[in-house]
């Protein structure tokens, strides 16, 4: 039994499906599966190892996905006017929630509205309002600064498209930390963050490197010698290798701060 997970929006989790009939899949395939509201279209986000004991609720992959089921997706223009007639209800309720995109479901079945908030939203009558315009099963997914900035953003820092629409299949933990050991800090938080307000995703990708060469680096407050000098080890320049090292000024009167190239004897051979 094989076990490969679709995605119905890029903001959506992914649900777990059984490859029932080891059909041919990879990454990005669009496939029918069913679900508890009828066959619905979604995309393959992963594969998983089958579990020892087999899940009696886990649907099945129908079959891929072929030109007739595509031209049933509904269009772009359909989902504008979903959203509009959405976005007119929330200020109507004056309701503290930002729209972001619409899915509807392959039959017909469902809407799912995706919004971001900074907390709770009672959207009770919003719920009520739409299931009495669209006359289908109304669903609200309330989503983070990330998924938002996934569905709607353009590009980063970079000049290039976010790396969240483009390869990025889950979000990581970035931490304060990966941008200490970058030292990029002193930037600001406005140069370390990206679109959706959080650190950028992108500290990530160097970081097992920076940990590395910091490694190769004496501790700060370090006692070392340099060419005959007892000194202390102020700060670190990662990617140079080098670190600022404070000696005694001379006759004993205050400190001199230089930098020192940890490779510099081998780069004079």
């Amino acid at each position: 039994m094989k076990i490969v997970q679709v995605q119905f929006s890029p903001w959506d989790k992914k649900y777990n499906f059984i490859n029932s009939d080891d059909l041919s899949l990879k990454l990005n395939d669009k496939v029918i599966v069913d679900t508890d509201l009828g066959l619905e279209i979604g995309e393959i986000a992963g594969f998983l190892k089958a579990p020892e004991e087999k899940d009696e609720e886990m649907k099945s992959v129908i079959r891929l996905a072929n030109s007739d089921d595509l031209a049933r997706v509904v269009s772009e223009s359909r989902k504008k006017e979903a959203l509009a007639y959405c976005q007119e209800l929330i200020e109507k309720y004056n309701l503290p929630m930002k729209l972001v995109d619409v899915h509807f479901a392959l039959s017909g079945s469902r809407l799912n509205f995706a919004f971001a908030a900074e907390g709770r939203v009672d959207f009770r009558q919003l719920v009520k309002d739409l299931t009495a315009h669209f006359n289908t099963n109304i669903r609200l997914t309330q989503i983070g600064a990330r998924d938002e900035a996934r569905v709607n953003g353009d590009c980063g820092h970079c000049g290039r498209n976010l790396c969240c629409r483009k390869f990025i299949k889950d979000f990581s933990s970035i931490t304060s930390e990966m941008a200490e050991s970058q030292q990029v800090v002193h930037r600001g938080s406005d140069r370390i963050s990206g679109m959706c307000g959080r650190l950028m995703c992108c500290l990530l990708y160097e970081y097992e490197g920076y940990q590395d060469l910091a490694k190769k680096l004496p501790p700060i407050g370090a006692k070392v010698n340099v060419d005959g000098q007892r000194g202390e080890v102020l700060s670190h320049h990662v990617l140079k290798q080098s670190v600022d090292v404070k000696f005694p000024g001379e006759k004993g009167e205050g400190y001199v701060v230089v930098e020192v190239d940890l490779n510099r004897h081998s780069k004079k051979k």
